[in-house]
């Protein structure tokens, strides 16, 4: 019973889930490509860490606005399974042990979105887009 009740809230969540990752994955980007927040990470100009930086950068933020969302996401979901294969599964078999827990969490988070879009807490939704 109280589950049920709990079901008009999921388009919000929806909202709020895409929101927070849009923001962690604009995190990475900046610490990459900004130094802000401070990163060891400052890949060369047009590496394949600075090209990841700028889809975390860029993709980041449309995904937190809500804008293009569906693009965004598919985008950086790719991205995320790319990054986990060439860097993460070279180091070991388990995710714990070859730090691939982000890019795998982050990958399926924004393949869900591509499917359930970005919820009413967007710019896609408020231009009729969705």
């Amino acid at each position: 019973m109280l589950f049920k009740r709990l079901s008009p809230w999921a388009p919000i969540i929806l909202s709020v889930l895409r929101i927070i990752a849009g923001l962690l994955f604009l995190e990475h980007g900046m610490g990459k490509l900004i130094g802000w927040p401070a990163s060891d990470m400052h890949p060369a100009a047009m590496s394949l860490p600075w090209i990841a930086g700028c889809i975390e950068l860029v993709g980041g933020a449309l995904i937190t606005l809500g804008l293009f969302s569906r693009l965004a996401a598919f985008i950086a979901s790719g991205m995320c399974a790319v990054a986990y294969f060439l860097v993460h599964a070279q180091m070991g078999f388990f995710p714990m042990n070859n730090h691939g827990e982000p890019a795998i969490l982050f990958c399926f988070v924004f393949f869900y979105i591509v499917f359930a879009g970005p919820g009413p807490l967007s710019v896609d939704a408020a231009i009729g887009k969705e």
